[in-house]
């Protein structure tokens, strides 16, 4: 005998902003939502963790005491219909540490590691939906075939709401804007 898998309802509706507030952090943990429809995103690897959490203690290190860096949480980016996009590392101002949820005005760098699965999302959609939203840096950092990551740096052009090119690193990342950081990405 077989079973049919069968979608939970909130995997084909559109979801509001009040009854994804309801949901609980195990029921959040996993997903995105884009225009009120939940998006399952694939489990990240342990290389796509790592890359993640050394950006984010080198970010949060650097940052100084205005600025908060940590990984996997929301950021409200629209409520209706609602779009909550869960970056890999997110640089916030520290006095919104209690505030949800995390809305564009509060960040000032989104860090998307590029995995199997999320390459369309992480180097076109993304950088689009940051840009229109405000964030002032948007990082990109690619799993190379040689192990050694490679980060593409975006910077917000106001005036359009689009991010210009910035530099690209291969393995270590040393930049001065928005703070300065030296960040080696090699030791994965």
């Amino acid at each position: 005998m077989t079973a049919e898998m069968v979608a939970p309802a909130w995997m084909h509706e559109q979801i509001t902003a009040e009854e994804y507030e309801s949901w609980s952090e195990e029921q959040c943990a996993g997903i995105e939502i884009v225009d009120g429809m939940a998006v399952v995103s694939p489990t990240a690897s342990k290389r796509h963790n790592r890359l993640a959490r050394i950006l984010a203690n080198a970010l949060d290190a650097a940052a100084g005491p205005e600025w908060n860096a940590d990984t996997d949480f929301d950021v409200r980016l629209q409520d209706v219909p609602l779009t909550n996009r869960r970056p890999d590392v997110v640089v916030y101002h520290a006095d919104t540490i209690d505030i949800a949820p995390t809305r564009p005005e509060h960040v000032l760098l989104v860090s998307e590691v590029v995995s199997p699965g999320s390459e369309t999302t992480d180097r076109i959609v993304k950088v689009d939906q940051y840009a229109k939203a405000g964030i002032g840096f948007y990082w990109r950092i690619e799993q190379a075939v040689t192990g050694v990551p490679l980060v593409y740096t975006y910077v917000l052009d106001p005036a359009t709401k689009t991010y210009r090119d910035g530099d690209v690193f291969t393995g270590v990342l040393k930049v001065v804007a928005p703070f300065p950081v030296e960040i080696d990405l090699g030791q994965v």
